[in-house]
């Protein structure tokens, strides 16, 4: 296993005898070498193609000194604000500052600035000019086209504006990155570079696009107009298809935002080839005394085996980024990882996950869409399964069985998103059965999302229907295979599309399955899907019609908290909730009830609570505080020797001559 950390300051470059270098490689991440992390896998692409790169980990943003201290790279500098996009990074769902950062040494937060790629970029435009300048990562894939902002409430620019930079490269970007590293080196002006697939720029006129092109409304237009947007945005999610996907123009004032169509997935030997690269695949010691990179501990024995998601979850980014076509490693490249990881000194005969994006894809959706593209007017699973969906598992069965005879391996899990309608699809059940008796680390997470088949739509997820079906076969199978495994699903609220009756029919279902989830997701609206689409436009863009939205902050809690009914400090939301949906018949004490009544106040008279109390489930008032210390064993104490009885309590009259046993008949 490799030790060799790429240069991340001049002493390293000196040990390694390099006068100059040729890429600046600058993640808003900490440094982690493993193919988890994207800003590792170009930085590693590239040297295996040669070139001396260094990298420059969460630089200090407030001080331009900071990113000249490896000097000025010879070709260029590429940079990403980290796995996630910053904003996400710093912010709940709620706009609320996060106080953690799992990205960031010793999970602490602030190390990155908020809209990190542009921050980054514009501090490089300062201290090194004119020099190259490419941007890449989820967020600047995710905001390469004009884009509604959650955090500002509004529509901002395509970011290579903001930036200020040369190229944007979206999605997966090794192709885009070699070419670019090649003409670059070779002399050719970065402003020439402008025909290379999965990359945007900047132009003035639509005669420098090198491809087929459709022009969506401009950046003014979709600012002031949300049908325009929707419109836009609905183009946007269709032409991201490397078979037949074409270029997209979008006007901003008197520039043009050029987005040529998506790279081509990589092929099963390239994909091999870029997880085989020499990763340490570890933080860089450099963060031992802060506490490490919490963020290496859900993948430093787990295996990438997948890219790409044809599920199209309308709210997800895959789509829009990894794109909706699978390309898979070979068996031997994954068992050669996996032999690796057996010899890791912290390894304890564990597979933490066999996974990707989705991890049960291994093949493309269906045989023609390598010829043909994607489907523009219907999605491969939702809200049914095409039929000519190919589902078997066959292929990811044979690796898993593989992977489980490996010496010095005592379980392999699958923990990363398992499509259950994808599952239920495939007629053979083995993989079924196979996942329920080798796979489950004691809870299967799944992701039915919601349960009302009109909010499901929206969402692009499957039918309720769906799901049921696959927790009854689950069941089966675990009580078949003598397993007390669990199935804990995945649930969202407040997405486009949900009203307060909706929220209502998912806590009646909640409700008679048993379960309350413990932790409950409200809908992000993040950069580029359709369903951020859906929130800032109200209307859907497969369809154009209106869809109800849910942005007041007091709708959504109260939706929030209808999925954590039981729970005592969610009561005068869920009762606020039950009685506007018009629901008051789940207020009672029927076991189809989610709250019992309000219990009534203290009239005065005997036999009921004091003024301000509630009686408890008999009807009788509740005990002095004294009397339940005293049947508890405990000494109680008084400043007043005799305190005094509050209203409506009576001293009760001491009988007479009532001998031990007797006086009852």
């Amino acid at each position: 296993m490799n030790t060799r950390f790429l240069p991340v300051s001049k002493a390293d470059m000196k040990d390694l005898g390099w006068e100059d270098y040729d890429f600046l490689i600058i993640t808003g991440d900490a440094y982690v070498d493993h193919p988890s992390f994207g800003p590792a896998i170009i930085s590693r692409v590239l040297e295996a193609e040669g070139y001396r790169v260094a990298v420059m980990a969460q630089p200090n943003w407030r001080d331009p000194a900071a990113f000249t201290a490896l000097g000025r790279p010879r070709l260029g500098v590429m940079l990403s604000a980290g796995n996630i996009d910053s904003m996400v990074a710093h912010y709940t769902v709620a706009k609320r500052r996060r106080t953690d950062d799992a990205y960031s040494p010793g999970k602490r937060a602030g190390l990155r600035p908020d809209r990190a790629t542009i921050v980054y970029a514009n501090r490089i435009r300062e201290v090194f000019g004119d020099i190259p300048l490419v941007i890449g990562g989820l967020e600047a894939s995710l905001r390469r086209f004009a884009h509604y902002d959650y955090w500002e409430n509004k529509v901002r620019r395509a970011i290579i504006f903001d930036a200020q930079a040369d190229l944007l490269v979206y999605g997966m970007g090794e192709r885009a990155t070699r070419e670019i590293a090649v003409r670059l080196a070779s002399g050719t002006p970065i402003s020439e570079i402008t025909d290379v697939k999965g990359t945007c720029f900047v132009g003035r006129n639509p005669g420098e696009c090198a491809y087929p092109m459709v022009e969506v409304p401009s950046f003014e237009e979709v600012r002031d107009d949300k049908r325009a947007y929707a419109q836009a945005n609905m183009v946007e999610y269709n032409e991201h298809d490397p078979i037949v996907g074409k270029a997209i123009l979008q006007r901003h004032g008197d520039r043009l935002l050029i987005c040529n169509p998506p790279a081509m997935p990589l092929t099963t030997e390239e994909l091999d080839a870029v997880f085989e690269l020499p990763y340490v695949r570890e933080p860089h010691p450099m963060y031992d005394e802060m506490g490490g990179v919490p963020a290496i501990e859900e993948v430093r024995f787990s295996v990438i085996h997948n890219r790409g998601c044809f599920g199209a979850c309308n709210f997800c980014s895959l789509a829009f980024h990894q794109g909706r076509i699978i390309s898979s490693r070979s068996h031997e490249s994954v068992i050669r990882e996996v032999t690796e990881l057996t010899k890791h000194p912290g390894f304890k005969g564990y597979i933490h996950d066999v996974g990707g994006p989705t991890a049960n894809f291994r093949r493309p959706a269906c045989k023609k869409q390598m010829k043909a593209g994607l489907c523009k007017n219907r999605a491969c699973l939702s809200p049914t399964a095409c039929p000519n969906l190919d589902a078997d598992h066959t292929d990811y069965l044979m690796l898993l069985r593989k992977l489980r005879a490996l010496p010095g391996i005592k379980k392999i899990f699958i923990r990363s998103g398992i499509r259950f309608d994808y599952m239920m699809k495939d007629p053979s059940g083995e993989f079924f059965a196979e996942l329920v008796k080798h796979h489950v680390s004691g809870q299967l997470k799944v992701a039915p999302e919601h349960c009302v088949n009109g909010v499901l739509d929206e969402m692009g997820k499957p039918h309720i229907e769906v799901y049921e079906k696959f927790r009854q076969k689950y069941e089966r199978l675990n009580q078949k295979y003598g397993k007390e495994q669990y199935l804990v699903p995945y649930l969202m609220s407040s997405h486009p599309g949900c009203t307060l009756q909706d929220a209502v029919k998912l806590a009646e279902w909640l409700n008679k399955s048993g379960r309350q989830p413990e932790q409950v997701q409200d809908f992000y609206p993040t950069p580029g899907t359709l369903s951020t689409c859906m929130y800032y436009t109200g209307l859907d863009p497969r369809t154009m019609k209106p869809v109800f939205v849910p942005t007041d902050a007091h709708h959504k809690a109260m939706q929030r908290a209808l999925m954590q009914w039981k729970r005592p400090e969610k009561r005068p939301l869920v009762k606020e909730a039950l009685r506007e949906a018009h629901r008051e018949d789940l207020i009672g004490y029927g076991k189809e009830c989610l709250l019992r009544p309000d219990r009534p106040a203290w009239t005065g008279k005997p036999g009921a609570p004091a003024k301000g109390k509630t009686q408890g489930r008999s009807g009788k008032p509740p005990k002095r505080e004294d009397q339940k210390l005293k049947q508890k064993g405990k000494r109680v104490e008084h400043n007043d020797p005799q305190p005094k009885r509050k209203a409506g309590w009576a001293k009760p009259k001491a009988k007479k001559n009532v001998r031990p046993g007797k006086g009852r008949k």
